[in-house]
């Protein structure tokens, strides 16, 4: 089984179908829940959003990893195609209010601005839709997946509502268990870890400096205060390479002297779309 974070039709629900079409998929209320149930083994995999080319990093996903027992085995790419969506009899014109997850009316926000609507925050997209649909109000309007506007019978107003094309959405996929694929020469891994340095000057600078002298390649650096404490940053990076490659093991030895707390997240496969597209945050 695998959870994740949103009601059906969610795309969160999507990303599950693509890659794992035939395991059973199941709601959860949110990020933490969804994440403990892998961790208490109540489900195999997490299906969690990290990063949208449009509306940047979900932050709560960062401060939540640190907390948990979980490995990052595999990431997906999930294009997203938001529609907009309303009960029988809606129109453009009579729609002033819409409803969706805050990441989703990032994604929209100038189509939503342009068209003067009022912008509404939910905890999710698939929710926003089973919400406007219950509400039969043709002055509200959901910005959700076409399988949201399926599930829960509303028509679809717009297509393609984000305001640019190609949005796309990062997934990783947490387990309880680290599953570690062989190193195998001409295959792209990324290798995501966590690590803490002092509020010291250059801390960082050191700290990262065994990736640059050792031709690895950092992906993405996130910083973040842990705890509430202001005297120490926590770090999430993803770089190029296998955990086992030698490149990579002198870096972390580097990395080692100047850090703390390093935790290895996982080794996965890098997905195709980095190869194909250009992803920024």
């Amino acid at each position: 089984m695998i959870v994740y974070q949103g009601h059906e039709g969610a795309y969160s629900h999507l990303a599950c179908k693509h890659v794992f079409p035939d395991k059973e998929a199941r709601a959860c209320s949110s990020f933490r829940a969804a994440m403990e149930e892998v961790e208490q083994g109540k489900a195999e995999l997490a299906m969690i959003p990290l990063e949208n080319s449009t509306a940047g990093r979900v932050e709560e996903i960062y401060r939540l990893i640190p907390k948990m027992s979980l490995f990052i085995i595999e990431e997906h790419f999930e294009s997203v195609n938001h529609c907009l969506m309303a009960p029988d009899g809606a129109t453009k014109d009579s729609i002033k209010t819409v409803y969706s997850h805050p990441q989703a009316l990032a994604q929209c926000n100038e189509h939503i601005r342009q068209l003067g609507y009022n912008p509404v925050a939910t905890l999710d997209t698939a929710g926003a839709a089973l919400q406007v649909s219950q509400s039969g109000k043709t002055d509200a309007a959901a910005i959700a997946s076409s399988l949201a506007a399926e599930l829960y019978q509303l028509n679809i107003v717009e297509q393609g509502f984000q305001d640019q094309s190609g949005n796309t959405t990062r997934f990783i996929i947490l387990s309880h268990e680290q599953n570690l694929p062989p190193l195998e020469p001409g295959v792209a891994y990324i290798t995501s870890l966590l690590f803490k340095v002092r509020n010291i000057p250059a801390a960082l600078y050191k700290a990262l400096g065994g990736f640059a002298t050792n031709g690895v390649n950092l992906v993405k650096l996130e910083s973040y205060m842990p705890g509430g404490t202001l005297n120490a940053s926590q770090f999430h990076v993803d770089l190029e390479g296998h955990i086992n490659s030698r490149q990579l093991q002198l870096a972390l030895e580097e990395l080692n002297f100047f850090a703390e707390d390093v935790r290895i997240l996982g080794t996965y496969r890098a997905h195709p779309a980095r190869a194909s597209r250009s992803f920024h945050d």
